[in-house]
């Protein structure tokens, strides 16, 4: 797992957070309702998971908890993200931006002022029990993830290198043993790379031993390697509606059908 180190993280959530305010606070009305990737979701769905989220961590709650949970919604966590959405059906852009300012900067005075015990606490995450630190770092990547579906919403790629593109790339790392090992069944002694490429670039091994994991090297050329484009990488292992378009990005060298097998795993987050 990369170092939780709370100075870069903390960072990359204020980059991350400023350029979303960046990007939403150039949209007319009409682009705040237009789709994202996300089944169920528009840009302004987009904007609400993420300061409700924020909202939550402050301790507070949403005003309406909706009777019925549309088709998307397969978990609790969604369920709650939907509560979020609900509560703020009515508002107006304008006030889901600054609601989006006020939350993200009262979190970054909190976060600011943490110490490094509470920051290296360990409880809940949404990837289970875990330093405070990691689950900050879920909510960098989580974040920049939304921040990509809203770009696909709105046809204005962007923010693919930077501070925040890093530290996601460390978070969704941590999945790449799971992924392969447990939901492609990759067989022992095999070995996969995820060769990641475009204006930021990774290299991901993953080693299959008793269990699978990602290590910093292999002895030798992996038995499957992966190379597409880190945003593709990002919206195919988020589920995006768009991953089938992305998976013919992704180029597979050596064992082909294992390749294959993990590229079709490779969605993993709920």
């Amino acid at each position: 797992m990369a170092d939780l180190d709370k100075e870069r993280i903390v960072g990359a959530l204020r980059d991350e957070w400023a350029s979303i305010d960046e990007l939403v606070s150039g949209l007319d009305d009409e682009q705040w309702s237009w789709p994202s990737p996300l089944p169920g979701w528009d840009v302004r769905a987009n904007v609400v998971h993420m300061f409700g989220t924020e909202a939550m961590l402050l301790g507070r709650s949403p005003s309406v908890d909706p009777d019925d949970s549309p088709d998307h919604v397969t978990n609790p966590i969604g369920a709650a993200n939907e509560a979020w959405i609900a509560t703020y059906v009515d508002a107006a852009p304008s006030d889901l931006l600054a609601e989006f300012r006020s939350l993200t900067a009262e979190r970054l005075s909190v976060l600011e002022a943490m110490s490094d015990d509470e920051w290296d606490t360990v409880g809940f995450t949404p990837a289970g029990q875990a330093p405070y630190g990691r689950f900050m770092q879920i909510r960098v990547f989580d974040c920049w993830m939304h921040e990509q579906d809203i770009r696909y919403a709105i046809r204005m790629p962007g923010h693919e290198q930077g501070t925040p593109v890093d530290v996601s790339l460390d978070e969704m790392s941590n999945a790449m043993g799971y992924v392969v090992g447990k939901k492609a069944g990759a067989p022992a002694r095999s070995s996969v790379t995820f060769d990641l490429r475009g204006a930021t670039s990774r290299r991901i091994h993953v080693q299959v031993g008793e269990r699978a994991q990602v290590v910093d090297d292999l002895d030798g050329p992996a038995t499957a390697r992966l190379v597409m484009p880190v945003i593709s990488f990002a919206h195919i292992a988020g589920g995006r509606l768009d991953r089938e378009l992305h998976m013919t990005h992704c180029e597979i060298e050596g064992d082909e059908e294992l390749g294959r097998r993990v590229l079709e795993n490779l969605p993993y987050t709920i």
